[in-house]
């Protein structure tokens, strides 16, 4: 029997349909000699700190750091996964060949290798490896099964990045929280969340400290068109005032006229981090949203697998095109001039060069008559986008006049499209990413004319930097924190940003639920815990989103099978040694206090500027254990003596009314012996 494991229900049933297995069980489909079954995602975890050793159950400074010798896994804690776990190992107990169905990603093989490495599987596996969910797909996938070995790399770059994340993320929180917190109060530490809230921060605090300053701009009108003195901003009115009385009544003369012709290619096709960015411009999605909206419409087969980072198309795909454009039926007046035609091969589009797993976000070709509301906007947008990749440049003509008044030289310019191209497919799209407001038809000027003009004097302040939204901060994440507008640029960087695109939402996610950050209007901003937070950490190590970026370069050579994932690990071991050193020997006592307003039932602060540092509340007696528990040790606070077990449960309260603060740790014992 040949057992196929997906990750999701939904894909079970679709194998199981192709593959002839029609009976339905109890967590499985059956027939034809196939079993089919599914995880429902991440059924296992990388074991928590207290599964390793009874030392680490209790938060204390003196265990850090926490390092495993070797990373171990467990089944999640729920019942639903627990059962469906014992069908999935005892049906790899009778299979005689495992086929890995999981979603065609780097997580998506964590997943599956995790599930059979706890399943105590022992048959040979291979793997399924498609980029879309139609029958074809499948079909063609089962016909080129790889083995399960091909993706060794991929495993251990998964790998690598969960055992990083649990070794920065649960020390740096452990430590932070015992060295600057309250008692019950978690300062949340991540090797991702906190260089991006340190993003946000950076930006909030030039927004605070921006300090806006006027500045004048010399115009004049001449024949309806508006030109601009290429002096450029006046600092000073006086001395723009003085050119200004200079040359009013004086002529304007045209001195030359130039004009270029120019083309425009079709914009990129998405990836999805393009796409989140655009929709969230469009119809101000947040980039959860627009994960969960692409998945799903992956999942109805209608477009291609979304986790993607490249914006290009393999060469095996070109013979493909032809079929799918013609299959768009609703598109039908769009593509037939392109199926009339040979469709065009540019390398701007196919270059398996820049496709390494998976290739840009496409239709299918599967008609998408189940789709409704922002699904349909969705699949509209891309289905646009493929098209227009196959039609014409955009031509255009650019005419560029240069004028004097006096000694005063003034630059217009204007801008016709003489073939529209590709922009035909836009017209009517008014979020058009790539219209430019400031183009404008001119006159026909004359080189050496003259007349009469209307300067004018605009008065306007700088502006400080824009508060981030989702499509920006997801940018700023692709390009480690730089502002990067080449499409050719932002491509060299993308191996260098901030997580993947696949979990840079979940980031953005986690640190609203940690209330580190919250939304006005559209506007990301953050409250004062995440000021606080990051005004704490002083190792750049933590914050950096050059160094994460780095990082996650790393990870990706070890999916390409050119860099050692044992070093990785390695470094970061190291790397949290020497943050958990230096920050307990730090004798500063800078202190931060982090309100927990989720407890308090009130809404995120709203940031003014960052708090100054406190005065220590915290210190840990160990040598008195709880009275209470028995295995925990206490905690003298604010007002009260606790259990350093806060966390697990431990409720022991000693108010400084009945224990005073100032008792020795002698009489303290003493004192609670009679409890």
């Amino acid at each position: 029997m040949i057992l196929c494991i997906t990750e999701k229900p939904a894909v079970a049933k679709d194998i199981a349909s192709i593959l002839g297995a029609t009976t339905r069980r109890e967590g499985y489909y059956e027939g034809n000699g196939y079993n089919i079954t599914w995880t429902y995602g991440h059924l296992c975890e990388l074991k928590e700190p207290n599964d390793y050793t009874d030392a680490w159950k209790r938060w204390s400074l003196v265990s850090l750091p926490m390092i495993p010798e070797r990373f171990s896994i467990k089944l999640k804690n729920d019942k639903g996964i627990e059962q469906q776990f014992a069908t999935i190992k005892s049906l790899v107990a009778q299979a005689s060949e495992v086929i890995n169905c999981g979603d065609a990603g780097q997580e998506g093989e964590l997943i599956q290798r995790w599930v059979l490495q706890l399943a105590e599987c022992k048959v040979p596996v291979r793997r399924l490896w498609i980029s879309s969910l139609t029958d074809d797909a499948i079909r063609q996938g089962f016909a080129d099964l790889k083995p399960a070995a091909d993706f060794n790399n991929l495993f251990m770059a998964g790998l690598c990045r969960a055992a990083g994340d649990w070794l920065l993320g649960m020390n740096a929180t452990r430590l932070y929280s015992l060295k600057y917190s309250e008692p019950g109060k978690v300062l949340s530490i991540g090797r991702v969340q906190t260089p991006t809230l340190a993003l946000i921060v950076r930006r909030h605090l030039e927004i605070l400290n921006f300090k806006p300053e006027d500045f004048w701009e010399l115009k004049t009108l001449y024949r309806g068109a508006t030109f601009n003195a290429t002096s450029g901003r006046f600092t000073a009115e006086e001395q723009a005032t003085l050119i200004l009385e200079r040359i009013k009544d004086k002529p304007l003369t045209i001195t030359s006229v130039s004009k270029k012709a120019g083309r425009e290619a079709p914009p990129r096709l998405f990836d999805l981090t393009s796409l989140q960015v655009e929709c969230n411009k469009r119809w101000g999605w947040t980039a959860d949203r627009t994960l969960q909206l692409i998945q799903s419409l992956y999942e109805k087969k209608v477009t291609t697998y979304p986790r993607v980072d490249t914006t290009y198309l393999p060469d095996d795909v070109y013979p493909k095109v032809p079929d799918i454009l013609r299959r768009m039926t609703p598109y039908a007046p769009l593509t037939s001039p392109l199926l009339a035609a040979k469709i065009p091969k540019s390398k701007k589009v196919f270059d398996n060069a820049k496709v390494t797993d998976h290739h840009a976000i496409i239709p299918t070709g599967e008609a998408p008559t189940r789709l409704a509301g922002d699904e349909k906007l969705m699949y509209h947008l891309i289905a646009l986008r493929f098209i227009a990749a196959f039609y014409p440049d955009c031509e255009f003509s650019t005419t560029t006049v240069m004028a004097t008044v006096d000694d005063v030289e003034f630059k217009t310019t204007g801008k016709v499209i003489t073939k529209p191209g590709w922009r035909e497919l836009f017209k009517n799209d008014n979020a058009d990413d790539d219209k430019e407001g400031d183009d404008k038809l001119l006159p026909d000027f004359t080189e050496g004319e003259s007349g009469p003009h209307e300067p004018s004097l605009l008065k306007k302040q700088t502006q400080p930097p824009k508060p981030y939204i989702d499509g920006t901060l997801l940018r700023a994440m692709e390009t480690a924190g730089r502002t990067v507008d080449d499409e050719e640029l932002r491509d060299a960087m993308r191996e260098n940003g901030i997580g993947r695109p696949s979990t840079r939402a979940g980031i953005i996610e986690t640190l609203f639920r940690r209330r580190y950050i919250a939304r006005e209007r559209k506007n990301i901003v953050a409250t004062q815990a995440g000021i606080d937070l990051i005004a704490l950490i002083r190792e750049e190590l933590l914050k950096s989103a050059k160094l994460t970026g780095i990082w996650e370069n790393k990870l990706r050579r070890i999916e390409r099978g050119d860099y050692s994932a044992l070093d990785f690990i390695n470094e970061l071991k190291t790397m949290v040694t020497e943050i958990v050193h230096t920050v307990i020997t730090d004798d500063s006592n800078r202190r931060i206090i982090i309100e927990d307003e989720k407890a308090k039932g009130s809404k995120p602060k709203k940031a003014s500027s960052p708090s100054k540092p406190r005065a220590p509340r915290l210190k840990s007696i160990e040598e008195i254990a709880c009275p209470k528990c028995g295995s925990g040790h206490l905690l003298k606070g604010r007002t009260a003596y606790g259990c350093s077990r806060f966390r697990e449960g431990c409720d022991l309260r000693l108010p400084f009314g009945d224990y005073p603060e100032d008792l020795t740790p002698a009489k303290l014992r003493n004192a609670i012996k009679k409890l």
